[in-house]
């Protein structure tokens, strides 16, 4: 398929080009014109967070974003005249906006510290969530102007809408910082691998191009499957790094056989047949890879999946179509910018790295293939070892943001005058008759049994909408919100106090949200599906390497070796973020847990993307055994002839991937390291010593197949590149004679 993609593309060149473009503007336009339609947070959490959300939803109940102004000072108390006269300002400033539904002074609601020096001005504001984000700047710079006036006291503000309004700027900021590193990154990485500015710009380009049609392609199919801004940010991630990739490595093979003396269509044919077929392998199992975040039922890792799979789908489409059509108009010009110092660096570290750095690696791994499996083995075992005490949670605001954020600085002066879960658990309860006095007791008895349970704090609120027969009771939990005493409190208030109080009322319906009651919801998800997702993953991986390369040991030793790499990318994750060592050097601390949806998100991304390198690989492999190499001979072929290219592509991910490191979010550096350490593991400590050590050990083994699953579809390499000089063109013919003028000419790669 994929040689004959690439000889019709030759064939077609114009068509293939102009056809590229027009798609993607026509894709990108109409993706921008239809919008964006994004998950709604009744379908971004499962279980009882989900029903209250969907329950306040369809009665038209939206949750006000409210905000908490704290006055502070260390030598007044709230009953001194200046402390009152800066709550009074407070007060009149926010009515002064025009932006809130209600302002409560702390006079009136008791909101008081224990020792009299704090007091919080509770605000709610006009509109929805999203109006609240983009009208709370008012309300911060009137808060801003009065503690302008008052030096001596502290005057801050800290609520569900200015916190938003930071992450959403934040993460604009973020996301346009990763674009403007990554892609002159990849580009300066690209310039090195090829050392001309055309052959460099090029996957670049594409890679580019193909981001661009799947966001509007992402952006069309939101109507059915609704994306989000997690999405947005893996896209870019997943797609700059594969379709440089996938590019990098079609462009290098053809190359290569140019040097080696075939002419353009010759050269191309071998690519089509052999990189290209590598990058289609590559393609299908990523894709297969993120379809099995589908099984989650989370629509937030279901529109991870879908923008992933359609940015992976349009990067191949590209490597395969347009790429071979544009090699076939550029010709040899595609060395054109040469850069002289680069290429002369280029060609000495090309001939260096081809012989004595892998001859190095390799001679000692083929000796003694038994000595370095174990070395290997038990590197990478001990790097996994922490995995462990991985603790997995949906990481807190104060947890979610870097180090001396004012943010996080405000909510821990919120926290220590006012001890306690800074957000509470609610209660959504749907009755028949909501003002019963049957259920007019039980809410009593439910606030009651809170207060006195030891577990929970007040003040507990009661908010009763008659005319939707709906009450929310917000109840403070005990502990920081994620921690154990915060879930213990949690299960308490879910298990015991509202089936012993609003239950007991027949047709009463009463889930409990809230973000503590979200992050165990999700956890409990992730468990369940964690061992559905990987059985899935591993298993059409091991079936798909199976028909690939119709060998049961290479399928085996694929997903062996990326389970290893992905275990001692979890464990590194879990000892620098959740354990803190190292983290000071990213810019972070440790924060006690790994953000729930990372793990699994690693998981499935890295068992595709590290399936690039071991098909690019073990197909050299398999063609040196082909053409009648023994099997070590093939291997050492292999991996020689694939150490330029693997290197560079690895390079490049491990880039892109670091970008994301040094983000913002604490969710993002996560990703991005946990990405980054498992494609550096994975093109070194696996492809350089453990894939060697372990086929050298299995030895003819490697290609065994046994006679029962002959039924099996032979997806495998088909013909045997021939010699140089008896390839055949992409259109089927014998090559042309070169042209006298350039019959000597010096093809370097």
């Amino acid at each position: 398929m994929a040689a004959a993609m690439g000889a019709w593309s030759a064939k077609h060149r114009k068509t293939a080009v102009f056809g590229w473009l027009l798609f993607v503007v026509l894709v990108a336009v109409l993706g921008g014109l239809h919008g964006s339609t994004e998950v709604t947070e009744s379908e971004a959490m499962p279980g009882q967070v989900s029903r209250a959300a969907k329950i306040l939803d369809d009665a038209g109940i939206k949750n006000p974003a409210g905000e908490t102004v704290l006055v502070q000072s260390t030598t007044q108390t709230a009953d001194a005249p200046v402390f009152r006269a800066a709550v009074a300002e407070v007060v009149a400033a926010v009515n002064g906006t025009g932006r809130a539904a209600a302002v409560h002074s702390p006079y009136d609601t008791k909101a008081v510290s224990g020792d009299g020096h704090s007091a919080l001005v509770q605000v709610t504001l006009k509109g929805d969530h999203d109006e609240a984000v983009k009208n709370v700047q008012t309300v911060l710079d009137a808060v801003a102007g009065v503690q302008s006036k008052h030096p001596d006291l502290t005057v801050v503000e800290l609520g569900d809408a200015s916190s938003g309004k930071w992450l959403q700027d934040q993460f604009a900021n973020d996301f346009a910082r990763a674009e403007w590193t990554a892609v002159p990154l990849a580009l300066g990485i690209l310039l090195i691998a090829f050392g001309a500015l055309v052959a460099a710009v090029l996957p670049v380009v594409l890679a580019l191009t193909a981001f661009v049609a799947a966001g509007g392609l992402v952006a069309l199919g939101s109507g059915l499957l609704h994306t989000s801004n997690d999405a947005s940010s893996v896209m870019l991630l997943v797609g700059l790094a594969v379709g440089v990739d996938y590019c990098l490595f079609y462009l290098r093979r053809e190359r290569e056989e140019r040097a080696a003396g075939r002419d353009l269509d010759g050269a191309l044919a071998v690519a089509a047949a052999t990189s290209g077929r590598a990058v289609l392998v590559s393609g299908v199992t990523v894709v297969v890879a993120m379809a099995g975040m589908f099984l989650t039922g989370i629509a937030d890792f279901q529109a991870m999946a879908f923008a992933t799979i359609v940015v992976v789908v349009t990067a191949v489409l590209g490597s395969l179509t347009v790429l071979p059509a544009l090699l076939s108009m550029l010709g040899d010009r595609v060395d054109k910018g040469r850069l002289p110092l680069l290429s002369r660096l280029r060609r000495r570290d090309t001939a260096e790295a081809g012989g004595r750095f892998w001859n190095a690696v390799l001679t000692p791994v083929l000796r003694r293939p038994l000595a370095a499996t174990l070395l290997a083995g038990a590197f990478l075992l001990g790097l996994a070892a922490p995995l462990l005490t991985m603790h997995t949670a949906n990481l807190t605001f104060q947890q979610q943001l870097p180090k001396g954020n004012e943010l996080v600085a405000v909510s821990q002066k919120i926290n220590d005058a006012f001890p306690g879960s800074p957000a509470p658990a609610t209660v959504v309860v749907k009755a028949t008759d909501i003002g019963s006095p049957a259920m007019t007791a039980a809410l009593a008895d439910l606030k009651a049994r809170a207060l006195a349970s030891g577990r929970m704090h007040g003040p507990v609120d009661v908010t009763v909408h008659a005319d939707k027969n709906i009450a929310v009771v917000d109840i403070p939990l005990n502990g920081t919100g994620n921690d154990d005493t915060s879930t213990a409190a949690l299960k308490t208030l879910r298990e015991e106090l509202v089936p012993a109080t609003v239950l007991k009322v027949p047709g009463t319906e009463a889930p409990v949200t809230g973000r503590t009651a979200g992050s165990y919801d999700f956890n409990n998800q992730m468990t369940d599906a964690m061992p559905v997702v990987l059985g899935f993953v591993v298993a059409f991986a091991f079936l798909l390497m199976l028909t690939s390369f119709r060998s049961l040991a290479v399928a085996a030793t694929a997903v062996v070796l990326n389970l290893l790499s992905v275990g001692a990318a979890y464990g590194v994750l879990t000892l620098v973020f959740q354990h803190g060592v190292g983290a000071s050097l990213l810019g972070t601390a440790g924060v006690g847990a790994v953000e729930s949806w990372v793990p699994l998100f690693l998981f499935v991304i890295l068992f595709g993307l590290s399936m690039d390198y071991h098909v690019f690989v073990v197909s050299r492999i398999k063609e040196g055994r082909d053409r009648g190499l023994p099997t070590r001979a093939a291997i050492a072929h292999g991996i020689r002839s694939t150490a330029g290219v693997v290197t560079s592509a690895a390079v490049i991910m491990v880039g892109v991937f670091a970008v994301f490191g040094t983000l913002s979010m604490q969710a993002m550096k996560q990703m991005g390291v946990g990405l980054a350490v498992a494609v550096l593991i994975d093109a070194t400590v696996i492809r350089a010593v453990l894939l060697p050590s372990v086929m050298s050990l299995l030895g003819e083994r490697n290609w065994y197949l046994p006679r029962w699953l002959n039924w099996l579809p032979d997806l495998s390499h088909g013909e045997a590149v021939p010699p140089v000089g008896t390839a055949r063109t992409l259109h089927g013919q014998a090559p042309a004679a070169p042209a006298e003028g350039n019959r000597h000419r010096r093809v370097e790669v």
